[in-house]
């Protein structure tokens, strides 16, 4: 006898089947999570820092995003010393916070260490972008965006920044304002500029606008589940990856490639194969790029605004330096000019100070190639260094 699939039986038979399965897809999960766990707990010939590392995958995460990140920080430095173990963001860590620590990752033993991210930061920006790569992919890539950066490249913007600068101003006039927030807005306005050129198309408000969702869930807890700030930001970057395709292949079929970082990727070539980069590739690096250079320009911005309030005599004979080129700007009746910010040696050194002596970033991710015995603990191979 035959049972078709509107039997009683047969649809029972099948429920049974996909709870059955279900269940042991979560027990494989929470087994393989246990493991991890444990892995990192059980007792090592040499001893793991000090630390907690909380829940199985979640770890301390949640703390993370409920408490102040720098307190959270530095509640654990003052309890457990300079390194310390920890679990955010899905991966084990090792929090190191020490001039002599950050040496040692960053340069003399450099080679023991790569450069990595959370998994759910190259989620968001896209794998092929060069945050993520090493070798001659990274090395390609790094030049590229160099080349956007030059003289050359962004001498014939500077009246459009002037422009951002005009309209942002009324809005700060006789406002309390938190400074890096505004710092982040004229940067993100800046780098826009920086990436796509002077030629503004017009899917561009639409992309600033899926570029402000991406950000919104870019340091969320990476909970993929709908009505969470990160699934509401990962369906943005989707969005937002079809957009930069058509744009580049609307800028590929016109054969103007147009100014800004963008114009340079779609006429980069591989020296030896001739390759050009792919769609992909190009998307991926436009949001990283971006991403990179709106928090680090806010920050140094706002480090800047810091040092010359502090210091009142040094913010006098900056502000006496750029009210001199204002009022010959003034006479002219004209706008900033490229040649105006060369005649700015003052101001100019101030910025090199910043850049010498601030903490432009928080923090960075480096992944242990092997275990590594640092201070008499540790380093297991595969934890992230922070």
């Amino acid at each position: 006898m035959q049972l078709s699939l509107s039997s009683p039986f047969a649809l029972a038979t099948l429920r049974y089947s996909q709870a059955a399965i279900l269940i042991i897809l979560v027990l494989v999960c929470s087994f393989l999570l246990l493991l991890l766990f444990l892995q990192w707990h059980r007792p090592r010939d040499k001893r793991l820092p000090p630390g907690s590392m909380g829940w199985p995958y979640v770890g301390e995460t949640l703390k993370l995003y409920t408490e102040n990140p720098n307190s959270f920080f530095s509640i654990r430095q003052k309890r457990f010393g300079d390194i310390f173990k920890t679990h955010i963001l899905g991966c084990p860590c090792v929090m190191i916070s020490s001039p002599e620590a950050a040496r040692t990752v960053l340069v003399t033993r450099a080679h023991l260490f790569k450069p990595t991210y959370p998994t759910s930061k190259e989620k968001m920006i896209g794998p092929e972008a060069l945050f993520f790569h090493q070798g001659s992919y990274h090395s390609r890539l790094k030049k590229l965006v160099q080349a956007s950066l030059l003289p050359s490249a962004i001498r014939g913007s500077v009246s459009q920044i002037e422009q951002i600068v005009l309209e942002l101003l009324p809005t700060w006039k006789s406002n309390t304002i938190n400074t890096l927030q505004e710092m982040k807005r004229y940067a993100f306005d800046v780098a826009m500029i920086s990436a796509f050129g002077s030629k503004q198309d017009l899917e561009m408000e639409g992309i600033k606008h899926l570029y402000r969702c991406l950000e919104k869930g870019y340091n969320s807890m990476p909970l993929d589940f709908p009505g969470t700030p990160f699934h509401k930001a990962m369906k943005a970057r989707k969005l937002l990856d079809e957009k930069l395709r058509k744009l580049i292949q609307k800028r590929r079929r016109s054969g103007r490639h147009e100014g800004g970082l963008l114009g340079i990727l779609l006429g980069a070539k591989d020296h030896v194969k001739l390759n050009q980069l792919s769609e992909s590739q190009i998307a991926d690096n436009i949001i990283g790029v971006i991403f990179a250079a709106q928090d680090t320009t806010a920050s140094v911005l706002t480090w800047i605004l810091k040092y010359l309030h502090d210091n009142q005599d040094l913010l006098e004979a900056v502000t006496r330096e750029q009210e001199g080129i204002r009022s010959k700007i003034a006479e002219a009746n004209r706008g900033l000019t490229w040649e105006d910010t060369r005649r700015m040696p003052l101001s100019s050194r101030v910025i090199q100070e910043t850049l010498r002596t601030a903490s432009i970033l928080s923090f960075t991710f480096r992944e242990a190639v092997q275990d590594v015995e640092f201070e008499g603990y540790l380093i297991p191979k595969g934890s992230s260094e922070t």
